[in-house]
């Protein structure tokens, strides 16, 4: 999933906690000019609401990541053109009660399966930045 948590009371807005995270999770500090915009709200599981924030980091072979371990089991990354390869798109129907519930977006990458609301975030944010093409 991407950084996140709780807003802090320091925090100003989605945009402060969004950076916060970033840095509290995987050692990197971005500014606020990075920032390319906020997505829509969209509820977690549990009805809470979270605020997807959509940044610029440059190029990856720039970035110095230390994830910290007691938050973070792995990092990895998928490019835009993995992204919007059809054999690495697909989707997970849910059942609930028994019958058709939902279907949700997944993105495939070896032993990396991207699902649940990251994946959401993540259909969200190709449709802004490439149209029509996914």
């Amino acid at each position: 999933s991407f950084p996140g948590g709780r807003r802090d009371p320091s925090d100003g807005d989605a945009v402060a906690t969004a950076l916060r995270e970033t840095r509290e999770e995987l050692g990197l500090v971005l500014r606020a000019p990075s920032v390319w915009g906020q997505l829509r709200a969209l509820p977690d599981r549990q009805g809470q609401l979270v605020a997807p924030v959509v940044a610029n980091l440059g190029p990856l072979e720039d970035l110095t990541l230390t994830p910290n371990p007691d938050e973070v089991d792995d990092v990895f990354t998928l490019s835009l053109a993995h992204l919007l390869l059809e054999e690495n798109q697909g989707y997970t129907h849910f059942r609930t009660r028994g019958r058709y519930g939902y279907t949700l977006p997944v993105f495939l990458n070896g032993p990396h399966r991207v699902w649940g609301l990251t994946a959401i975030i993540t259909e969200l944010t190709l449709e802004l930045l490439v149209p029509g093409r996914y």
